[in-house]
């Protein structure tokens, strides 16, 4: 019916009413939250590309974390800062190493937490690409799989509850599913990053993680941005080799990805409000151009909209907070 019988105003004439009708809601318990954890304690290293964002040792992420789930935040994700590193990434599946140790201490201080680790080699290799390198400097896809598979293996023994392969490797999630039920992690699941693109947004993370490759770029195995058709293919893939989530990263300039993958998969749909999102809008608000909370809020908000079921997201405790001022 038209205009005059229908009246679009009248379901927003009151905050009661819009929240009546809201198709959308926001709450803490849709987030996962990033820490990028270093060695040593007590130490706080601001990242100059994020603010509010700092490098932490596993004391203060302990600490952070519990801070996180106080708010109903649910989940946390692990990146690691390594003391050391090489050419095959030696560290990534250490179990003594510092997201293995963080992963530990968190479990023991917060046990209903979820932990996610990361699972990549970039942070790990002293050249700083997600695998092993041939002799002529390309990754080698199937040599990295092993490697990969050691380190999901490595991280479900320090207690991992998700294992989250972000390299891109063709085949690693059947593999990484192998590795993890012949070690007697079957009930363990897998979040894919699968559709992964080769995005600008990552800047302020490579910053923070101190991952920039040192020679080239990742594109020979993250997305093409242009390229809607093909993440469905890398989706329909994961999907088959046995993930039980996937995500789509970064989220932003992908929304209408987030959207065509929940419709096809029907599977939990994970979305990375990347560092670069992140660091535009901080930037933008301390210069006065942004109102900060009602734009992460939008911002967030769009994100679910478009299909997403979690958020990785840098914003989590402020949102958090957020919505429970607004309740």
């Amino acid at each position: 019916m038209a205009f005059p019988l229908t009246r679009m105003r009248r379901l927003r004439r009151t905050g009661a009413l819009r929240g009546l009708v809201r198709e959308t809601q926001l709450d803490a318990g849709d987030f996962i939250l990033p820490f990028f954890v270093t060695h040593g304690s007590d130490r706080r290293e601001p990242i100059a590309a994020m603010p509010g964002v700092e490098r932490l040792s596993i004391d203060h992420v302990v600490a952070a974390a519990g801070e996180a789930a106080a708010l109903g935040i649910p989940a946390v994700m692990l990146f690691g800062i390594p003391d050391h590193k090489d050419d095959d990434g030696s560290g990534a599946w250490d179990d003594e190493g510092i997201v293995q140790l963080a992963t530990r201490a968190i479990k023991r201080a917060h046990p209903d937490l979820l932990v996610i680790p990361d699972l990549c080699l970039c942070e790990y290799t002293s050249h700083g690409h997600c695998g092993v390198l041939r002799a002529d400097g390309h990754v080698d896809n199937d040599a990295s799989l092993e490697l990969l598979a050691r380190t999901a293996v490595s991280q479900a023994r320090a207690g991992a509850d998700v294992i989250a392969p972000s390299d891109m490797m063709d085949g690693r999630v059947g593999v990484l599913r192998g590795a993890l039920d012949e070690a007697g992690f079957a009930d363990l699941p897998i979040l894919a990053y699968s559709a992964k693109f080769a995005s600008a947004f990552y800047g302020p993370f490579r910053e923070a993680a101190v991952s920039t490759p040192a020679f080239g770029d990742r594109r020979s195995y993250q997305m093409d941005p242009a390229n809607g058709d093909e993440a469905l293919r890398e989706v329909a893939l994961d999907v088959e080799e046995g993930a039980d989530m996937v995500m789509v990263k970064p989220a932003l300039p992908y929304l209408d990805v987030i959207r065509r993958v929940k419709e096809m998969t029907r599977l939990p749909v994970v979305a990375y409000n990347v560092s670069g999102e992140y660091a535009m809008v901080k930037a933008a608000a301390a210069a006065g151009h942004l109102d900060e909370r009602a734009t992460v809020l939008e911002t967030l908000t769009a994100i679910r909209r478009a299909g997403a079921d979690v958020i990785i997201t840098y914003h989590a405790s402020d949102a958090a907070r957020w919505l429970q001022e607004a309740t």
